[in-house]
């Protein structure tokens, strides 16, 4: 599934072209995604101009100029991706289910061969409120994401560290990939105790997850399978894994072979000399 970076680097290709941009025609093609399509989505999308193209954690946010936001997640395997002066009707390509046709002549296609993405409409008002957003946590790049705040989400969880953080309501946007890399830049086992990390360790994690986070970005995202910027350009920060998918290769730092663990079911990239 995309992570934060993905989504963010898809978020900047989409909004040079989208921007400012009338929606001429929106094409259906299945409505079946991960929630059925609104009812009425084309007719309250058709015609309007695109004002910005946002982020709330894993969700793309599409404002129009009514005050109406698309909310899209692209789930395990969609993409959002620009194509200009092609025919918007035909081939009707596999897996394609929405396409945005711009007054620029620009086609946006969203595809998704599992159909676990979702568009769903939302005032700008009620945004904060909606069913899919109200429970998320802070933008970890965000100034409301320091290690006071962090430390604070930390207390009285004794599940493991790696758990905690992969949940959406203590820090939007984290994923499997850079919570892995994130705790080894900061030296902390993904073993520990959710309540044993303190102030100064939680200070440190937080430092290290927006470096991270911030050079994930500047490298386009991370492509292991699905994930393509919105010109179909593929990430490469995968070659700049220290750990994440790296068992049984040295550590970079002490040499020794990174671990493979798995906690609540997903696998955990980590050395066990660097990391305590």
């Amino acid at each position: 599934m995309p992570e934060l970076p993905e989504v963010e680097t898809i978020r900047r290709g989409l909004s040079k072209a989208m921007t400012g941009q009338l929606i001429n025609e929106v094409i259906v093609r299945r409505t079946d995604l991960r929630r059925p399509l609104p009812d009425g989505f084309v007719e309250t999308v058709r015609g309007k101009n695109i004002v910005t193209i946002g982020r709330r954690a894993k969700y793309l946010l599409m404002r129009l100029e009514n005050d109406v936001v698309v909310l899209i997640h692209l789930g395990m395997s969609g993409r959002m991706v620009i194509e200009l002066g092609t025919d918007p009707h035909i081939p009707n390509r596999k897996h394609e289910h929405i396409v945005f046709v711009l007054e620029n002549d620009n086609i946006i296609r969203f595809s998704d061969p599992r159909r676990f993405g979702l568009m769903e409409l939302s005032h700008a008002k009620n945004l904060s409120s909606h069913q899919l957003l109200k429970d998320i946590g802070p933008e970890p790049l965000s100034i409301e994401f320091n290690g006071l705040t962090l430390a604070n989400r930390l207390q009285g969880r004794k599940t493991p560290i790696k758990s905690v953080l992969l949940d959406q309501r203590v820090v939007a946007g984290l994923g499997n990939i850079y919570v892995c890399e994130g705790l080894f830049m900061a030296g902390l086992s993904p073993m520990r105790s959710a309540n044993t990390i303190t102030l100064k360790q939680a200070s440190i994690l937080v430092k290290k997850t927006k470096e991270l986070l911030l050079d994930a970005i500047e490298s386009g995202g991370s492509t292991l399978k699905d994930h393509v910027s919105a010109t179909g350009e593929m990430g490469y920060f995968q070659h700049k894994f220290k750990v994440y998918g790296r068992a049984g290769h040295p550590c970079p730092i002490c040499e020794e072979p990174v671990r493979r663990i798995v906690q609540a079911g997903r696998s955990t990239f980590f050395c066990s000399e660097c990391q305590g």
